[in-house]
Order: C-alpha cells, then sequence, then structure tokens
C-alpha cells in the first residue's frame, strides 16, 4: 500500500453492521514496523490510501471481525490487554473478572448479540475457561471452568469447545479435571451444564450397564484435518438435533477408544452406530445418513441410513477399492447425490464415484409424512432459555423427498422466566445454594463492591446497583421470575478525584534537554467536571487546568537544562483531593516499576523498601530511591535499602529502577505514627492456590480482610491496615492504629472483640466456586517470618513481668501474713540500670540483698513499671524482653505452701 503501508489480515465487511458492503477491515504495517487497525475499501486498497488508523498500535494478528464485534489485542512491556469494538463503535477493554489475568483469549462465538470466549488464565497450562458476555461483548461472566484445550501447528490453538448446530444455545464441551476429561452438554448457552446420558444397550441389543454418577457417554470434539472430512461430531445447521459423534462409554475420555454415537433428539437420548469412526455426510436434511469408515486402507463399501440411524444399509459405491479422501454433496441441503472421490494407489490420479440417492425416494413428503420432537434439556424442561420448541421430522416409515422448501422448526411457545433464565452479572460468581428453586446463588466476589457507582457516573445523573444476576441475552421468556430486578435509582454522589496518574506520553520518563514534553494525566475515578488540576513542572513553572484528564490533551513542556525534576499534579474537588509525582530526568531515558513497602510505621524505626522489577532484577542497575521531597536521591545496586522516618506523619517514598535506556518509577505514601499495634495474621490454604501473587490482588484482600474486621468488631476500618505480604504460603500483617487518647478502655474492649472474632473464625470472605478463605491469627514463633517490630513485643513482656510483680507481692504480704518469720529476697535495680533480660515465663532468683520487711514497704515507682508507647501484639511474646522494675523471687515450695493453705 501506499504510504510505507502494507496490509495483512483483511476481514471482509459484515452486512447489516457495516455502512459499506465494500468496505474491508485491515491490519496495516507502517513504515515503522508496527501494526495498526485500518479500513479501506475493497477494489482499490492498494491504490487508495487507507483510512485513518482506528486505535494505536495492536498486536499482530490480532484482528477479529465477527458479526456485531471486532476483536483486538495489545501487548505492553508487562501485561497484554484485549479490547471489543461493538457495531463498529470506540474499543473499549473486556472486562474479564479482576483477577483472571488472561495468558490468551479465543473467540468461541458472537451468535444471538452475545460473545462466548475462552480464556487461558494465569494459572492454566492446558485448560481454558468460558466467559460469557452481556451484548455488547465488554463485560463477562464465568460459565465453565478448565476445558480442555492442544496447541497444534504454527502455535495455534484448539479448544474443546463445540457449538451444535441447528439448534441455538447447545455446546458440546470437554472438561479436564483431575487428569480426567468428560464431555459435558449445555442448552441454555452455558448458564448449565450437564453430562451425556449413555444408551442403556449398545449396537448389538447387549445392556451396557453405565449410569450416573460414575459413567457416562463422552465424546471427542476434533476438529478434521482434511476439510472434506467431518469430524469427530458432525451436525448441520439444517438438520436440527441430529448430532453423531466418535467417543466412548466410562468415567471419563478415552483417547483410542472412538466408537460411533447417534442422538437424534439434540443429545436428550444416544444410541450406539458404530464401533470404529466413520466420516459422515448429511442428505437432503439429515434425511440420509451417509457413513465411511475412517481407515487407511482401501475401500468400496458404504453404508447409509434412511431413518435417522434405526437401521443401516450397505452399498458398494464402486467395484474397486479406492483409498477415501473425501466426501462431497452437489450444492443444496436437499440434494440426494454425493460424491466420493480417493485414489486407487498412491502413485494414481484422483478417481471420483457419484452416488445418486433419488431412486429411493419416489415422491415428496407431504405434511401426512412427518411428525413433531419436542426439545428438551438432560431433565425433560422443554422450555429452554424462555421458548418452548417444537421441530418436525420425516416418519422412518415414509419414504419421500423433504425437499428444498423443508423447514424443521415447527412451534414456539414463549414461557415464564424462571432462575434458569438468568446469569450471575459481572463481578459475582455461582455458589451451592439451599434454594429449591435453583441449586445455585450469586454472590459477589471479594473484590467486586456491587454498591459502588460506575466510573462515569457525573453528579447529577443516578445509577442501579445490581443484584448479581442478568438475564440470558438469549432468552425471550416474559414475566415470572426476575432476579435481576435491582433497588431504587441512586443518585451519582460527588466522588473525589482517585488513582490520579502523571506520566509522558509513551510511558517514558527520561528526555533530552531542548525535547518538548507531553505529560498525560490520567484520573481513574472520581468527578471530572468540578474537579481543577494544579501542574507543578519542578522547574518553576507552575499551571492551573479544568478538564484535564476529561479533555485528554497533553501538558506540553521543554527543559532547558539537564537535572532530575519533580513532577507534581494535584486534582482537588469539594469532595476530596489526590496528588501524582512524577520524577523527570532530564538525561537518560526511563520507564516505571513496583514499591514494596509496608503502609505504616512507627517514628525512628527501621522499614525496608523493595523494588520488584519486570524482569526481575536485570544486571547493571541502579535504583534511586527518594523520601519526601527531597531532590538528592539514595542510590543503590541493590532493589532492597532500609531508613528510618523521624517524625509522625505521611511520607511519600518514591523508586526508580534504571537500566541502560529504560527507567521504572513507582511511589508509596508511608504513615508514620507514634504507636499502633501489630496483628499477624494467616489464611486457609484454598487461597494459596488462587494467589497470583500481583501487587494488586494483595492489596484488595487486604481490603476485604480489614472491610470484614470492622464489620464484625466495630472497629473503625480508618483505624485498620492489611497488608498481605509476597509469596507463598499466604501471610498478612494487620495494622491497628490507636485511637485518640481518651479512649483506652473502649481501644481494649474492640481489641478483645477482635481477637475473639478470630479465633473463633468469624471472618472469612468468597473465593471462586464457593471456596470459602477463613482468616486466623498466626504464631509469631512459626517460621522465620519478622513480625516487624522493635518493641511491639517488649511492651507484653513489660505488661507480663508487670502482673507478675504485683501477683509476687499480693503472694509475699498473704504469704507473710500466715508464714511469719519467712524471709523473702528481692532486688531493686538502681534507676541507672533497670533494663534486665528475663527468659519468658520465668523470674530468676535474686542475690543476696538486705533482708526484712522494711525494704518491702518502701514506696515503689510506678513510672518505672510502665511501658512505653508501642505497638502490642495480640499473640504471647517473644521469648526475650526488655523491662525495668523489680524482680520478685519466691521458693516453689514456699508458693506451693502458700496456695495449699
Amino acid at each position: 500500500m501506499r504510504r510505507g503501508w502494507s496490509d495483512r489480515n483483511p476481514r471482509r465487511s459484515v452486512s447489516g453492521v457495516d455502512a459499506d458492503p465494500d468496505l474491508v477491515h485491515v491490519e496495516a504495517q507502517d513504515a515503522g514496523g508496527g501494526f495498526r487497525y485500518i479500513t479501506c475499501h475493497l477494489h482499490n486498497c492498494s491504490s487508495q490510501p487507507p483510512e485513518a488508523a482506528l486505535v494505536g498500535p495492536i498486536d499482530p494478528g490480532s484482528l477479529a471481525v465477527r458479526d456485531d464485534y471486532a476483536f483486538i489485542q495489545v501487548t505492553s512491556a508487562s501485561s497484554t490487554k484485549h479490547y471489543v469494538s461493538y457495531r463498529r463503535q470506540d474499543f473499549v477493554q473486556m472486562k474479564l473478572p479482576k483477577y483472571a489475568l488472561p495468558k490468551d483469549l479465543q473467540i468461541i462465538s458472537t451468535d444471538e448479540g452475545q460473545v462466548l470466549a475462552a480464556v487461558q488464565e494465569w494459572h492454566q497450562t492446558d485448560t481454558y475457561n468460558l466467559y460469557q458476555s452481556d451484548p455488547r461483548g465488554e463485560h463477562y461472566s464465568l460459565v465453565l471452568e478448565h476445558v480442555r484445550s492442544s496447541r497444534q501447528a504454527e502455535e495455534s490453538v484448539l479448544v474443546d469447545v463445540l457449538e451444535v448446530r441447528g439448534v441455538k444455545g447447545v455446546f458440546l464441551a470437554n472438561q479436564k479435571l483431575d487428569g480426567k476429561v468428560v464431555t459435558l452438554i449445555t442448552y441454555n448457552k452455558g448458564r448449565d451444564w450437564g453430562f451425556l446420558r449413555a444408551p442403556s444397550t449398545d449396537m448389538n441389543g447387549r445392556p451396557t450397564r453405565c449410569g450416573p454418577p460414575d459413567c457416562h457417554l463422552h465424546l471427542h470434539l476434533r476438529w478434521a484435518d482434511n476439510p472434506y472430512v467431518s469430524g469427530t461430531v458432525h451436525t448441520r445447521d439444517t438438520a436440527p438435533g441430529l448430532i453423531m459423534g466418535a467417543g466412548n462409554l466410562g468415567s471419563q475420555l478415552v483417547e483410542y477408544k472412538e466408537e460411533m454415537y447417534l442422538t437424534a433428539d439434540c443429545g436428550h437420548t444416544w444410541r450406539q452406530v458404530f464401533e470404529e469412526e466413520h466420516h459422515i455426510l448429511y442428505l437432503d436434511h439429515g434425511g440420509v445418513i451417509v457413513a465411511i469408515k475412517d481407515t487407511s486402507i482401501p475401500l468400496k463399501i458404504l453404508k447409509f441410513s434412511v431413518d435417522e440411524g434405526a437401521t443401516w444399509s450397505n452399498h458398494n459405491f464402486t467395484s474397486t477399492s479406492v483409498f477415501v479422501d473425501g466426501l462431497l454433496s452437489e450444492p443444496g441441503e436437499e440434494t440426494l447425490v454425493m460424491t466420493v472421490f480417493g485414489h486407487i494407489s498412491f502413485r494414481s490420479d484422483w478417481e471420483l464415484v457419484k452416488v445418486d440417492f433419488r431412486p429411493l425416494f419416489p415422491r415428496p413428503c407431504t405434511e401426512a409424512d412427518y411428525s413433531a420432537w419436542d426439545l428438551a434439556d438432560l431433565q425433560g424442561d422443554r422450555c429452554i432459555m424462555g421458548l418452548q420448541r417444537s421441530f418436525r421430522k420425516r416418519k422412518a416409515s415414509s419414504r419421500c423427498v423433504k425437499g428444498k422448501g423443508f423447514s424443521a422448526p415447527l412451534t414456539s411457545r414463549v414461557c415464564p422466566c424462571r432462575p434458569s433464565d438468568f446469569l450471575c452479572d459481572y463481578g459475582f460468581e455461582r455458589v451451592p445454594s439451599s434454594s429449591k428453586a435453583d441449586a445455585h446463588q450469586c454472590l459477589a466476589d471479594f473484590w467486586f463492591n456491587p454498591l459502588s457507582p460506575p466510573e462515569d457516573c457525573a453528579p447529577g445523573q443516578t445509577y442501579t446497583s445490581t443484584l448479581g444476576y442478568r438475564k440470558v441475552v438469549s432468552s425471550v421468556c416474559e414475566g415470572g421470575v426476575d432476579l435481576q430486578q435491582s433497588p431504587a435509582r441512586l443518585p451519582c454522589p460527588l466522588m473525589p478525584p482517585r488513582g490520579l496518574r502523571v506520566s509522558l506520553r509513551g510511558e517514558a520518563v527520561a528526555v533530552r534537554p531542548g525535547d518538548e514534553v507531553r505529560f498525560l494525566v490520567r484520573q481513574e475515578q472520581g468527578d471530572m467536571l468540578t474537579t481543577r488540576y494544579q501542574v507543578d513542572l519542578g522547574d518553576g513553572t507552575k499551571t492551573e487546568y479544568v478538564n484535564l484528564t476529561l479533555s485528554g490533551d497533553p501538558v506540553r513542556h521543554r527543559y532547558a537544562r539537564p537535572g532530575v525534576y519533580r513532577v507534581a499534579v494535584t486534582a482537588e474537588n469539594p469532595a476530596g483531593r489526590d496528588e501524582a509525582v512524577l520524577f523527570v530526568q532530564v538525561n537518560a531515558p526511563l520507564q516505571a516499576l513496583h514499591l514494596e513497602v509496608a503502609p505504616v510505621t512507627g517514628v525512628n524505626q527501621e522499614v525496608n523498601l523493595t523494588a520488584v522489577l519486570l524482569p526481575r532484577n536485570p544486571n547493571l542497575t541502579v535504583f534511586y530511591w527518594w523520601v519526601g521531597h527531597s531532590l538528592q536521591p539514595l542510590l543503590s545496586l541493590e532493589n532492597s535499602v532500609t531508613t528510618r522516618f523521624g517524625a509522625p506523619g505521611e511520607v511519600r517514598v518514591t523508586v526508580q529502577a534504571a537500566c541502560g535506556a529504560s527507567v521504572l518509577q513507582d511511589s508509596r505514601v508511608v504513615r508514620v505514627l507514634d504507636q499502633f499495634q501489630l496483628v499477624p495474621l494467616q489464611f486457609s490454604e484454598d487461597l494459596d492456590t488462587h494467589n497470583p501473587d500481583t501487587p494488586a490482588w494483595r492489596e484488595d484482600v487486604g481490603s476485604v480482610v480489614s472491610r470484614l474486621l470492622a464489620k464484625e468488631t466495630g472497629v473503625p476500618v480508618e483505624l485498620l491496615v492489611t497488608v498481605v505480604r509476597p509469596g507463598l504460603p499466604t501471610r498478612a500483617d494487620l495494622h491497628l492504629l490507636l485511637p485518640p487518647p481518651g479512649s483506652s478502655q473502649q481501644h481494649s474492649l474492640r481489641l478483645k472483640a477482635m481477637e475473639q472474632a478470630l479465633r473463633a473464625q468469624k471472618v472469612h470472605f468468597l473465593l471462586r466456586g464457593g471456596v470459602r478463605v477463613l482468616v486466623t491469627l498466626r504464631d509469631p514463633d512459626a517460621g522465620s517470618q519478622h513480625l516487624g517490630s522493635s518493641g511491639g513485643y517488649w511492651a507484653v513482656a513489660v505488661l507480663f513481668v508487670t502482673g507478675l510483680l504485683a501477683a509476687g507481692t499480693f503472694i509475699f504480704f498473704k504469704f507473710k501474713r500466715k508464714q511469719p518469720g519467712r524471709t523473702v529476697y528481692a532486688q531493686m535495680h538502681n534507676e541507672n540500670e533497670q533494663e534486665l533480660t528475663v527468659p519468658a515465663g520465668h523470674c530468676p532468683p535474686a542475690p543476696g540483698g538486705p533482708q526484712g520487711e522494711a525494704f518491702l514497704d518502701g514506696h515503689l515507682d510506678s513510672r518505672s513499671l510502665a511501658p512505653s508507647p508501642s505497638r502490642t501484639p495480640l499473640l504471647p511474646a517473644p521469648r526475650t524482653a526488655n523491662h525495668s522494675g523489680v524482680v520478685l523471687s519466691i521458693n516453689s515450695r514456699e508458693m506451693h505452701s502458700y496456695l495449699v493453705s
């Protein structure tokens, strides 16, 4: 093409969607080697300039145009995103569940205004999960997990899902669980799945003795490499209800067993017809079924049935055996003429043999030659996707031609809506239910808040929150149950700006002096119309904007001198404010990265800052660390440093990793407090298998734990910060922020309630498939995990020793009155020598000292026994503790004597 463009992967226009029937959708390669999605006209694509690129750079080979939808894929340095355009509107990102984290996505079907997609998620290797979309193809909900896949030549992927032609909404899929592959069928496009029912007898009339729950029919769902023969399962649009496939009976699919089974009622009942795999051809709308054995030896016999496989006849189609290469029928579904083509030897030319079945059917069919059959699912339910459908079939005794005007659908009747007509909405998962009306219910995933307003919700508008259900797109039911009935419309609140980001176009953060810099400011949430943006470019240039993120226009600037410039953008509206910071290095190209740091720490406490790189810490990487507003960074060759914060408040920590011409940046805000408490937590093992170990996942799990604890205990959620640690097993630390002075008694009650809730196993949340994850206290002595505090356990030890002192003093006076004449030794340390290390749970014997009662009657300074402000765990203290005060030693026999007395 002209102007340096070259076309690739063209797609024809879709009637009824594209306004111009001559339009072609093309991946065009520009002079720089990148690919973009453009359109042009079929007859002059090469001679005329292409239309403007519709989107930015895309992955080569990712363009797909199917019915109302167009799909593209965009891969960046760290992630792959998939986009969809509905009826040629703007592309939007396909919204899968937040932690699906797809490695690959395959479009299975776009029929009936809905997308069925197979997604290989981060933890899958040879399976995919099936997702179903809303009508726009934007939001996706899970319908079936772990569908088997196989990788073919040229890296193409085949997913074991087959759309049954002739009856809309029916699919077959092979699911792989625990190494076993089983075949499932759905009649409502994935809402419900069930096993194929095995026939009671085999083709010879012998009992199969195969039934639920351990034995079913399983089919191979392979496509044929040869386009002129059928695959392992054969269906046609003009033969609704007729399915013929190769498989076996048993507890799972067996690769080397390929018996042939047939159903004439769309999978409700099956019967065995052959013991070996055959190639299949339907003639006259399925009125004649032709079968030729799939073998590598020459043949001269074919089999055919005129009564939907109930009986079969043999026919010598040639006097000389041939190696069969394929089967063809004459144009038109009503034809009764077919052609077998092959070769007599490997050196001979093709042989074509015509087979004409017209003499078997001397007359056209009349209405008296047909009978009706009703479509029903595995449970015998005739209301499928809100409709009762009846089809006509030719009677087994009639020998007539259905002909060109034959139509299989006979009647249909709309049904009232039922729970089976509704799917789980985006952000919800199906879990078992105690309700008899529906065996499942839809519950929100832990990361999804159904009450949150949509991102584009503007003040003055309204929105409705979902109850977790949406109607199956293909269902035409009316009345009855309405599970998706939403509560009253809610006004869109004025939301503060959140997720403010500033970056340079191209995602780099390095420029040359004098080059034009284009800063892009993005805001993920919050109102944009009433928000004002203040931009400080770091060199004395400050500007204020309105509608900055709404318009998408960049902030343009040129830096005259080399150096490091701190670019700060502040977004503020009446509901709140947010800030984004970017350090621009003029001289070197930069990128971005992820900073791991505890969000809460104590004053003058050692804090570890860790930079996590993708790829993992390449050689010659230099790390720049900024604390606060300082323009002088700390440089290191290691991805981890330690620091301390000397005063309470909020401190922003920023890190950049530079490797060659690429740099990565991330920033976090740390809350520095005088005092807080740390509660180590652990989770049930189920969470480890669903842990993708990404920062966003850990933040969402921490947020849901904080919310659950706040709800269970009454502690304000603002005082709870849960930090989930990287790696396995999944562990977390709960930071409990102390309330203002004067509410210590209430705080103690809340602490006790929190400990009771955790020990009583009342804190749990939901994972996919109804798995519940339990949150409990973690033993701080288990493993080598550092719980994070200098002084947290010290305070518990001080309280423990103080309590022991009080108990000892009480016992001593009681003992002294009951046992006169006994002497107890005690040691009072000088104020300059008040620290003593004591094993937990044991008091060492005191050295000799002044004897008598006068010493014990002396006044004790209460300040020497009070613990310093620190964070105190709810678990037992470690084995050593620094403390000050009085240590009493009482002989065990004396203690026993006192207790007995």
